[in-house]
């Protein structure tokens, strides 16, 4: 039996099928390093202590072993990749366990999205988890592809894969006791279910509310004000680092100056660009820092697997999983080697495990869209002058809360036209699931193109069609090489397609490999350069434009939205 050679190996009775000998092992369990060998039996550390033999050896001859990482909280189509190109990104790092939010394909495909997921992500040397998305939509003030009922993720929330539920955006729903929203979190609670948070800039009695109604954790602080706040009323700090809003410098001081036990770290949504490092890559941060090697390792594996209830998971003990890192120094933390399961998977950065990439299933085509003209692009404004003043939306770099700024813009013939001298933008949102006509119309600032269009079908969290250009004519020539493509990204300047990345699953995930994807993105960064845009990666900023959950002002399929008044605004009223 497999316990009984677990057991003997433990006691020395028989040889362990792999010993790691002569290692630092850092204990995250009690703060320390010390040396040891490390026996594993049948995919679990069965003794840690000297002079154990195995039928396979390893030296470590003084090198640190650690428990691998877990990222806590991502978004796998985020980064535009099948889950198997991900593993093959993400596990050389170091990361061999990851909590998987299906928030986004859930939007376009429901269940059948979750599904999808479930079926990728088999057979990888990377345990894949999830947590139910809590929104979808994630607000009623935009068009989804499905809504999901507390009815509907009741098929799924007793599944051993299910760990909780996704990021409660709708903490309005919370502290208004919406029945809807109740019923998800009541169902989470009666199936001892985590359900993880999402408020930012939430504070005072409407935070306490918010954690007693069974909120646990939160990655949305963006100010160690923000997350000490949470961490004193017992919630989980998940410290966030993604492309788009990238948290760990910010909230560094809380990592140096409180207890760390309940912080974990997360990336949420990251292109591919940023999946190498990964979760390492905060470690390493943390600890040039001055977080203590042994904390931050803590933080990176310990600490998520205890939230989540994952046991003998994130340590190095008798009984837990032989997933484990050797690294020469705690500096670099460049894994040189990943073990899964008491395998080696990964050596110096390169992935040994082979991979079976034939998709197991298949998504529906999902964008459809009521037949577009160019004069869905107008901005109708209610001035005969040749200027209007409007509200636009200011995007902030490297943060999804946007501001509010009162703009200038051309008017032309009675229709609003950008003013590109003050890198004002037009900015449309097409719905693409239902073909219900909707289509949301405004202005933007941050981007400073000069000419052209780009847009998009990633667009949280409804994932409906983005275009921003500077005229109509690309705008809709954008518009509709998306149609063509079935979702994806797009580049147009005078006409002409200047760079795309096709996204035919959910207009979410490429069905190529990850080299494919990520040479298309630096292709539709660059031409979106040579426009003249000034932000690093303009599709990431533009993909949250349209999430009515973040502050301060968004777009969506059905207008204007103000987070402060919680409802839709006229550009064209109340402009200081």
């Amino acid at each position: 039996m497999e316990r009984e050679r677990i057991i003997n190996s433990a006691r020395g009775l028989e040889k362990a099928d792999l010993v790691i000998k002569n290692a630092n092992l850092v204990n995250v369990l009690t703060d320390e390093i010390y040396k040891a060998d490390i026996a594993i039996t049948d995919g679990v550390i069965a003794g840690v202590g000297n002079d154990y033999s195995g039928k396979y050896e390893i030296d470590a001859r003084g090198k640190f072993v650690t428990p691998s990482f877990i990222d806590g909280h991502v978004h796998l189509e985020s980064s535009m990749l099948l889950p198997s190109e991900f593993a093959k990104l993400v596990v050389p790092q170091g990361t061999t366990t990851v909590i998987a939010d299906p928030h986004e394909i859930s939007n376009v495909l429901g269940l059948h999205g979750i599904s999808f997921l479930k079926n990728a992500v088999e057979g990888l040397p990377m345990d894949v988890y999830c947590t139910l998305p809590s929104c979808v939509p994630a607000t009623s003030f935009e068009t989804s592809g499905f809504d999901l009922q507390s009815y509907d993720l009741s098929m799924l929330i007793d599944r051993p894969w299910v760990l909780g539920l996704a990021e409660m955006m709708n903490f309005t729903g919370v502290l208004n006791n919406d029945p809807v929203v109740m019923s998800k979190i009541e169902l989470a609670q009666q199936y001892k279910k985590r359900i993880d948070g999402h408020a930012p800039q939430l504070s005072g009695k409407d935070l306490c509310a918010y954690a007693a109604a069974g909120v646990s954790s939160d990655h949305e602080c963006t100010t160690p004000d923000e997350a000490i706040e949470k961490l004193r009323l017992g919630m989980y700090l998940m410290v966030r680092e993604g492309t788009a809003a990238k948290d760990l410098d910010a909230l560094i001081p809380v990592l140096l100056s409180r207890n760390t036990d309940k912080c974990i770290f997360v990336t949420d949504d990251r292109h591919p660009h940023d999946l190498k490092p990964h979760i390492n890559g905060m470690v390493r941060t943390c600890v040039e820092a001055g977080l203590s090697p042994v904390r931050a390792v803590r933080i990176a594996s310990l600490n998520t697997a205890e939230y989540f209830g994952l046991k003998n998971v994130g340590a190095i003990a008798p009984g837990y999983k032989a997933d484990l890192l050797v690294f020469s120094d705690l500096e670099r933390f460049e894994p040189e080697l990943v073990l899964k399961n008491g395998n080696i998977v990964a050596q110096n950065g390169k992935l040994l495990y082979e991979i079976n990439t034939e998709l197991q299933g298949t998504a529906r085509g999902s964008v459809n869209v009521r037949w577009i003209e160019r004069s869905d692009f107008k901005i109708k404004a209610p001035v005969n002058d040749d200027a209007a003043q409007v509200k636009a939306i200011q995007v902030i770099p490297n943060q999804l809360i946007t501001k509010v700024y009162d703009a200038k813009v051309n008017v032309v013939n009675g229709y609003a036209e950008p003013n590109l001298d003050d890198d004002i933008l037009k900015i449309c949102v097409i719905e693409r699931h239902r073909a219900s006509g909707n289509i949301g119309r405004g202005f933007v600032r941050g981007f400073n193109l000069k000419s052209g269009a780009i847009a998009s079908t990633v667009a949280h969290d409804s994932h409906n069609m983005v275009i921003i250009g500077t005229n109509d004519e690309d705008m809709y020539r954008a518009a509709v090489r998306l149609i063509k493509l079935q979702g994806g990204k797009v580049v147009v300047n005078n006409g002409e397609v200047l760079a795309e990345l096709p996204l035919p699953i959910a207009g979410l995930i490429s069905d190529k490999d990850y080299e494919y994807v990520i040479k298309h993105c630096d292709d539709l960064n660059r031409a979106a350069a040579s426009l003249g845009c000034t932000l690093n990666d303009p599709f990431m900023a533009m993909a949250f434009l349209s999430l009515p959950v973040i502050p301060e002002i968004k777009i969506t399929d059905k207008g204007i939205f103000d987070t402060a008044r919680f409802d839709f605004i006229d550009i064209f009223s109340d402009v200081k």
